[in-house]
């Protein structure tokens, strides 16, 4: 069997320069795309990337460059302190001691909201939660505690493999789909201190079986039965929101097929300890694009923060048991601005890894990305934000300008 150290990154110094391309992993790409004869090559790509930058071009966000694994480079170097490339001395992030209390975060119950009885009161607590926050945890959610115990120990024992064996799911060059980073669009971008294995899984036919790790040996059946246990859930979880907007049976039952029959992307994270935490970001802030995102904690480290209507960041507890529910920008779209998509980040931890499943929700192209028909008719009010297919929503995102200061929700408005 291959030593570890034989095929994991080496890192030359504090900057983590590397001799090829400035890029440790494009080193396996670029001679595998050579023997391939493609012309995707990291090169290539890199080479697109300076022409778009230099002609301040639309740049497609829909693909990465390559950068250095941060767990390796914690374990190869256990520095004791932040590498300047990871320094985000621009963001606040404060003494952990005086971080906002989390305990005004609302908690739903879904049993309540299955049951008659009950169902009105967490429907109003529901509203509440979603036009306040965007975000809530979710309890009594009826996924099986096997179900997730498997994933979460599938996804730690990925992180916990050697490098090499990591990097045969390493992302392709023109894609974000794999194990890496995802979004760096510079060699001068700051990094956040993360690394992150990205795989679609739904619809079927959009799979990418060959990044799907085959190992630890059950990591693939683990993954597709909690893909199809978070889809089954987030259509209860979109049926539910749907009625505490106010919207009933026929556009009702088209959201909910909708979101059955969309896209569904994974993205586990792997946050390692941090030499200087008040220094570097796990996650940068953020909304999500997607319709709903549901996180799944491994453990009991926080890091997860919402920003409040406020302006407070508030750290998210990681509940036994609980998941989750963060509303995406579709979300805020569909409901007029009635509901949040709440900006959020996750922070680093000086002591303990973090690790954590985001699997981000899409509705299908059956249901247009724009204010609720049924809710415009009910409140009179009108439309605040375009109505786009699926198609064309995911373009506006990805063929963004890098420089454009305008948050992405506000480029949707009319």
């Amino acid at each position: 069997m291959m030593n570890q150290h034989m095929c994991s990154l080496q890192y030359i110094d504090q900057s983590l320069t590397i001799l090829i391309f400035g890029w440790p992993i494009s080193i396996a790409w670029s001679i595998q795309e050579v023997r391939k004869g493609g012309n995707q090559t990291v090169e290539g790509t890199q080479k697109r990337r300076k022409m778009e930058e230099e002609e301040g071009e639309v740049a497609n966000l829909n693909w990465t460059l390559p950068v250095p694994s941060v767990q390796e480079l914690v374990r190869q170097q256990r520095p004791d302190a932040v590498p300047p490339r990871y320094l985000r001395d621009d963001m606040v992030m404060g003494d952990r001691r005086h971080q906002e209390s989390s305990l005004g975060l609302p908690c739903i119950d879904l049993g309540k909201l299955m049951d008659p009885p009950s169902r009105s009161a967490e429907l109003r607590n529901l509203h509440s939660a979603c036009h306040q926050w965007g975000l809530f945890l979710l309890v009594n959610h009826g996924v099986s505690d096997e179900g997730m115990r498997m994933m979460k120990e599938n996804v730690q024992g990925f992180f916990e493999l050697p490098y090499c064996e990591k990097q045969k799911s390493a992302q392709r060059p023109g894609s974000l789909e794999g194990y890496g980073q995802a979004f760096v669009t510079s060699h001068d971008q700051k990094l956040e201190w993360n690394d992150m294995i990205f795989l679609r899984c739904f619809p079927p036919d959009a799979r990418s079986l060959e990044l799907w790790p085959q190992n630890p040996p059950e990591f693939r059946m683990a993954l597709e039965k909690y893909s199809e246990y978070m889809r089954k859930l987030v259509v209860a979880v979109v049926k539910y929101i749907g009625m505490a907007l106010g919207i009933h049976q026929g556009e009702l039952d088209l959201q909910m097929r909708s979101f059955g029959e969309g896209k569904c992307e994974v993205r586990m994270n792997y946050y390692p300890a941090c030499p200087e935490p008040e220094r570097a970001i796990g996650l940068s802030p953020h909304a999500d694009i997607s319709g709903i995102t549901l996180l799944t904690e491994c453990g009991n480290i926080p890091g997860l923060q919402v920003l409040s209507k406020d302006n407070r960041w508030v750290t998210v507890p990681p509940v036994p048991g609980s998941i989750v529910v963060n509303l995406g920008q579709i979300m805020e779209v569909y409901s007029n601005g009635t509901y949040r998509a709440p900006d959020h980040r996750a922070v680093v931890n000086e002591e303990k890894e973090r690790v954590s499943i985001a699997t981000f929700f899409y509705p299908g192209s059956s249901l247009l990305v724009g204010p609720s028909p049924q809710l415009l008719a009910a409140t009179g009010l009108p439309p605040i934000y375009r109505t786009l297919s699926d198609s064309e929503y995911m373009q506006c995102f990805f063929n963004r300008k890098l420089d454009n200061a305008v948050p992405f929700i506000d480029t949707l408005k009319l």
